[in-house]
């Protein structure tokens, strides 16, 4: 086998004179959308001439640089993002920090802005997008492509600078002296000095044991069909395993399985036509499913994201907590933190979510709650009035945060109940309490009944009499409760909207389910401004997603309360605020009122291999609904696990020693194994001796043991989590540059006067 030698980079400061003669060789294993902003700031910042020379490799086993398998510009069209143009870009900009230098603003559009252009050149109505439309996936994969070709071109115009591509995967790392030995699934080898790991999200090897082995096991003696993987959907989902004759079962109701369902009815042709009541309905074409039964744990899709409002004004409108801070998480570990030993021989403090951190969650979510209802002006009251028992909590009481808060706006209703009565006026009210009754008032009618209702009711306050006939009348375009006693914040609800333990028939659980959703899309059009549950959903478990992140990340939960988080608390974030656009979600709707997508099984079905039919049953406890299926899809996002991962890279690494397990290990001596690798604060590798490989960076879902949610497109003016850990990178590759151009080529002596001091 021929040897080549991915390259030696640049970009480090200091006379192209000084520079080694042979080149830095680095390697990129993976190409997906961390290789393009890679790229971006490798090409931005590197310093390359004839005699300072770098070599990347750059491999990627689907060979569709710059986006990867799961952004695929081949993928079906029916495929949606979930974040707005606006809030995708590909570059670093002012926002980031030390970023170094930053391309012409030309050379780093948005998806937004290079959507325009592609429309301009193109018109097709696929880049006809405004800010706040949501793009197809394929559109942001077209997108990462071209950007990533137009680095990668920047990059290979400097002297000294070469980059190349291999459509192959890695399957092995080892180490060769020195450097590191790659060789690929086509039996290349390849030396470098330094190895940056992009893999991006894989899957669990359906071998691996589990019920997955159980169900693969069923699948290969019967007819039936499983896969263990949606993605691509076109090569997972042929027409012969999900074709008129199959019904076809969806396990997960997430993003995945949304983008399942698409490509299985509007992908096969299917239509969705727009009644005069503005309600969707769908034209079948006759190549779908003959049935696509959706379920998982609690029985719902994630909820439909809200209209993004507050991209007028990010600075000034995203939201910024005032009791879940993380000045308050750090109070909180000097007061209740369990001390646990680190390495080093330091002592951290770990806390446990439900008792410590929940109830500052929930506080944040009640208040922005509230000061979306009635307005700026009462939430300052709020403040006030939960403040000595957010201290007290801070101090390590366990008082009920919430009791306060709602005591409060219990008064604050009994008072605007009476003006809207007409037994008195906001100024005889005023006199002797705290709340700005009219501002209260004023935004109440806002919110609920919409400007027309604001201004009827601001205009009868000076005759009191025809209040009430005036309320009386409203009517909200979003059926919100329509008391001004309604609209309370409610956890319970939230988590569980349909609320029964049992349904009759499963009848009425898609009653109750199409009820449920038909709301929701109503709150999603009223937008995360203006709809109080989006509010505090999207403000808390989206904007304030750093501060959770310093709750959790580096084992700062027990490792009891870390596992409860990761299997309980994310699936709660990610069906409040990580879920479809509502023109996607009512496209879901429509196939439920059709009867093409059945989920009658409801909350905590399971799956079971039917050997009598040869078929797999799903089971529905709470509805007594029960479907025999012939193929059977997982549509979940694993989480990253390098012993069961089906790609061998990872399994390898780990047999080398080059990487270890992280391990969450408590005081009381329980662990919890999340499943990333162990990690450095600069993502190099904890080698299974325990000792640092930093020959060797991890960026992504490997990092997902220790730190929380670190997905997620690149978002401009906002020094974004994914830029500043590619920064990380950028700074320990120029470290490993120097280091080895100094080695080569080292400086002579410097003469100095005898008796001058160094």
């Amino acid at each position: 086998m021929a040897t080549s030698t991915p390259g030696r980079a640049a970009g480090a400061a200091g006379d192209p004179g000084d520079c080694a003669a042979g080149p830095y060789r680095l390697a990129l294993v993976g190409a997906g959308p961390s290789a393009t902003y890679v790229m971006e700031r490798l090409s931005a910042a590197a310093e390359t001439s004839a005699d300072c020379r770098l070599e990347v490799h750059v491999f990627d086993r689907g060979g569709e640089f710059g986006a990867g398998r799961v952004h695929s510009w081949s993928q079906p069209t029916t495929s949606f993002l979930n974040r707005i143009t606006a809030q995708i870009g590909f570059a670093a900009d002012e926002s980031v920090l030390d970023a170094g230098p930053l391309r012409p603003l030309s050379e780093r559009p948005t998806l937004y802005e290079w959507c325009r252009q592609r429309f301009a050149e193109t018109g097709h109505p696929d880049f006809d997008l405004r800010p706040a439309d949501w793009p197809k996936r394929y559109v942001h994969g077209l997108a990462l492509s071209d950007r990533f070709a137009a680095f990668v071109a920047d990059l290979r115009s400097r002297p000294g600078a070469v980059v190349e591509l291999h459509a192959t995967e890695v399957v092995d790392v080892a180490e060769q002296g020195q450097a590191l030995r790659l060789r690929t699934a086509d039996g290349g080898e390849y030396d470098c000095d330094e190895v940056l790991l992009l893999t991006g999200h894989s899957h669990t090897d359906p071998t691996s044991g589990g019920a997955p082995a159980e169900f693969t096991d069923f699948a290969r003696r019967t007819g039936a069909h499983y896969i263990p993987y949606a993605y691509p959907l076109d090569q997972a989902l042929p027409e012969a395993v999900s074709g008129p004759d199959r019904v076809v079962a969806c396990a997960g109701m997430g993003l995945t399985a949304i983008d399942e369902i698409l490509h299985l009815t509007e992908g096969r042709g299917g239509r969705f036509e727009q009644g005069p009541d503005g309600t969707l309905a769908y034209r079948s074409s006759g190549a779908e499913p003959a049935v696509i039964v959706a379920f998982g744990p609690t029985g719902v899709f994630t909820y439909a994201r809200p209209y993004n409002d507050k991209e007028q004004d990010l600075a000034r409108l995203e939201h910024r907590g005032v009791f879940l801070t993380v000045e308050a998480l750090d109070r909180l570990r000097e007061t209740v933190g369990t001390p646990v030993p680190r390495a080093g021989g330091t002592v951290g403090r770990q806390l446990d979510f439900e008792p410590d951190v929940l109830p500052l969650v929930l506080l944040e979510m009640a208040h922005l709650h509230y000061a979306t209802l009635f307005g700026p002006g009462t939430a300052a009251v709020l403040t006030e009035r939960v403040a000595p028992d957010y201290r007290s909590f801070l101090d390590g009481g366990r008082n009920d945060l919430l009791a306060p808060l709602e005591s409060a706006v219990d008064e604050l209703t009994a008072l605007l109940e009476k003006i809207l009565s007409g037994s008195t006026t906001t100024g005889e009210t005023q006199a002797g309490v705290d709340w700005p009754l009219e501002e209260a008032l004023a935004r109440w009618a806002q919110v609920v009944f919409g400007p027309e209702g604001r201004r009827q009711v601001l205009a009868t306050l000076s005759g009191p009499d025809e209040l009430p006939s005036v309320s009386a009348d409203l009517r909200s375009p979003w059926r919100l409760e329509e008391s001004v006693r309604g609209n309370r914040f409610d956890w319970a609800w939230l988590t569980d909207p349909l609320g029964a333990s049992t349904f009759a028939t499963p009848e009425e659980y898609r009653r109750r389910f199409e009820e449920f959703m038909a709301v929701d899309h109503l709150w999603a059009a009223q937008g995360n401004l203006d709809n109080p549950a989006k509010a505090a959903a999207d403000g808390v478990w989206r904007d304030l997603r750093q501060v959770l992140g310093h709750a959790v990340d580096d084992a700062g939960l027990t490792a009891r309360s870390h596992r409860l988080f990761l299997e309980r608390y994310m699936r709660h974030h990610n069906k409040l605020a990580n879920g479809a656009a509502r023109e996607v979600m009512e496209k879901i709707l429509a196939l439920v009122r059709h009867g093409l997508l059945d989920i009658g099984t409801g909350p905590d079905a399971r799956v079971t291999p039917d050997e009598s039919s040869g078929r797999f049953l799903v089971s529905g406890p709470r509805t007594g609904a029960s479907r025999l299926v012939d193929t059977l899809v997982d549509a979940r996002v694993h989480a990253f696990d390098p012993r069961r991962d089906v790609l061998p890279l990872y399994r390898s690494l780990l047999d080398r020693g080059l990487v270890r397990i992280w391990r969450n290990t408590s005081a009381d001596g329980s662990s919890f194994e999340p499943g990333g690798i162990d990690l450095t604060p600069e993502f190099h590798p904890v080698r299974a001796d325990g000792t640092v490989e930093r020959r060797i960076t991890a960026l992504g879902p490997p990092s997902e043991g220790a730190m929380f949610f670190q997905l997620g497109a690149l978002r401009p003016d906002q020094n974004h989590h994914v830029m500043r850990d590619v920064l990380v990178w950028l700074k320990g590759f120029r470290s490993g540059f120097r280091a080895h151009h100094l080695r080569s080529h080292p400086r002579p002596p410097v003469s100095r006067p005898e008796g001058v001091l160094s």
